[in-house]
């Protein structure tokens, strides 16, 4: 007996699994394509990368003793070194064009290394709002930049990021969070992205 299983089905029999190695792969060339554009300061094009409803979240944390690590982490509507949408995002790199941003004139050179990517398919039973045709991407980053002759900083840490596709098939941005693994930025600022 032979069984067909519909689009919906094989979406619904995916959520929460493991992607694929193809998926897994498309992932991770959007991910080397994102840290090109990040790198060459080709930020407009970046921009395209991500949804017009993202969500970009970068929440503070503090030290805190291993029985209080859930408080570690800074909750929505507590302090974020980034809380933006694509609009605020679009604002900030208009700025930098503008001649006001001293913090990146002259601009800083950045390297952004992304690893441990892991992709699994969205469960929308475990995570409202989200659709089976999902990603969940997690991935570790070591970002570093240096800017003038003696600026120099080195940010790590790990995203958690929703993709999701395109109507014509491209994977976009739709949710980042970023966890730095420092609680304490030792950089003189934070005008970069992630």
């Amino acid at each position: 007996m032979t069984t067909t299983n519909t689009a919906a089905e094989t979406e619904v029999s995916r959520a929460g699994q493991r992607a694929d190695r193809d998926v897994h792969f498309e992932v991770e060339q959007f991910y080397y394509e994102e840290a090109d554009l990040l790198d060459e300061g080709r930020y407009v094009d970046w921009l395209e990368m991500l949804a017009d409803d993202l969500d970009y979240w970068m929440p503070t944390r503090t030290n805190r003793l291993r029985r209080q690590q859930a408080l570690s982490i800074a909750a929505r509507g507590e302090a974020a070194f980034y809380d933006e949408t694509k609009d605020s995002l679009a604002w900030r790199i208009r700025r930098f064009d503008s001649g006001m941003a001293w913090a990146e004139d002259p601009p800083s050179r950045t390297r952004h290394l992304i690893t441990n990517v892991r992709v699994r398919h969205a469960d929308p039973a475990a995570h409202p709002g989200f659709t089976s045709g999902d990603l969940i991407a997690k991935s570790a980053f070591l970002l570093y930049r240096n800017r003038l002759e003696r600026e120099e900083g080195v940010f790590a840490g790990q995203r958690t990021d929703v993709l999701r596709r395109r109507a014509d098939g491209r994977l976009e941005v739709a949710r980042r969070e970023i966890l730095l693994d420092q609680s304490i930025l030792l950089a003189k600022n934070i005008s970069t992205f992630f």
